[in-house]
């Protein structure tokens, strides 16, 4: 049995919405068909109102032409990887294969089970350092660890809470959390050991392919102390596994009110200095967009040359269109926590993403957007 998103399994998804589907909808990136949208589900209080709310949501989105499900383990304190496990359950039972789907997870933050717990220095010494996952040095920002020992913990309590013996794409959540506090030598040597494992568990068909996710690091100008050079980071994982490497993943913020990784000429690549979008495209990297409505933040209050330039019939369809439409992105996630959410946003799945013409018009009047 497949246990992972294929080409063929997420081609017969995207062949499920023939004649639903606008063009562009689903593209093409590392051989498999993503839709232009997907589902985050970072936000919520962690409770079983919650739980449920973002399982029904999820099988939704699903069944309205989404197959990218992100979470992470650190979400509503592993509470949202259930939610997922639990539509994952339950789209099986509607007759959608594992291989149709692309689920995509982190790890790197210490977290807790379920709920917070009364005494959390106590929790994470026994459940952690009492067992030897964390040893004295493992940990940096008092929160977030890229040790290997921890990271196979993590992958594998992700992998029971998601009910997935393969997780698509793993990713090291927020690694530039460390620049804060250690040279930069030094978290490339415990980036480069985290990679080394990641390959061995793809090897172990535990996880498919591996990356970053991030929040400031690849949007930063070089000169800053948590800056991430993504060339670097591709040579790396490439020393360690050659050019059959399975890093392909990274996950940033862009949306109307961040729009680095479009614009700021920042990556170092072959000489040149490129924007994201053209660093990933030439290295072969997938770039997925958070934070595409940045939280609700940009769902009302657009300028005026927004709507002319994308129209729409909301500034929540304007934020998503402008994102799912960047060149070089391939799906730009949207937090959706209830089944009216989704079918509020996923009308989009029947609108072709903007054309060249239509994005170029935003920046026709500077970088406003």
């Amino acid at each position: 049995m497949t246990t992972f998103a294929t080409p063929e399994g997420t081609k017969k998804y995207a062949a499920r919405f023939d004649g639903r589907a606008a063009a562009g909808h689903f593209r093409e990136h590392q051989g498999l068909w993503l839709s232009s949208l997907g589902i985050g589900t970072y936000l919520g209080e962690p409770d079983a109102r919650t739980d449920q709310a973002y399982t029904d949501a999820i099988v939704e989105a699903v069944e309205s032409g989404v197959n990218v499900i992100d979470s992470a383990i650190n979400y509503r304190f592993q509470r949202s990887e259930r939610s997922v496990g639990a539509a994952l359950a339950e789209l099986a039972r509607r007759g959608y294969g594992r291989e149709e789907l692309l689920i995509c997870t982190k790890g790197g933050f210490l977290t807790p089970d379920a709920d917070m717990p009364a005494d959390a220095s106590e929790y994470f010494n026994r459940e952690y350092v009492e067992t030897g996952i964390l040893r004295e040095g493992d940990v940096a920002a008092g929160c977030h660890s890229m040790a290997p020992k921890f990271i196979a913990d993590q992958i594998e309590r992700s992998r029971r809470n998601l009910g997935v013996e393969t997780i698509d794409v793993y990713y090291l959540h927020n690694p530039e959390t460390q620049l804060g506090e250690v040279p930069r030598e030094m978290f490339n040597t415990r980036l480069r050991t985290a990679f080394e494992f990641l390959e061995s568990d793809v090897a172990a068909a535990k996880i498919h392919f591996h990356g970053l996710a991030t929040w400031n690091g690849f949007r930063q100008s070089e000169t800053e102390q948590d800056f991430l050079s993504l060339a670097a980071i591709e040579s790396l994982a490439r020393d360690v596994a050659g050019g059959s490497h399975h890093f392909r993943f990274v996950q940033l913020p862009c949306n109307l009110g961040m729009t680095e990784a479009l614009t700021r000429s920042n990556q170092p690549v072959d000489g040149a200095h490129l924007p994201m979008v053209g660093a990933a495209s030439k290295l072969g990297i997938a770039l997925v967009a958070s934070a595409a409505m940045l939280q609700g933040q940009l769902t009302r209050g657009l300028p005026e040359f927004v709507t002319a330039a994308l129209g729409m019939k909301s500034d929540a369809e304007r934020a998503m269109q402008f994102v799912r439409s960047t060149p070089g992105i391939a799906t730009a996630l949207v937090g959706m926590s209830s089944v009216e959410h989704v079918r509020a946003n996923l009308s989009l799945v029947g609108v072709a993403p903007a054309s060249q013409d239509q994005f170029a018009r935003l920046f026709q009047r500077g970088e406003k957007a």
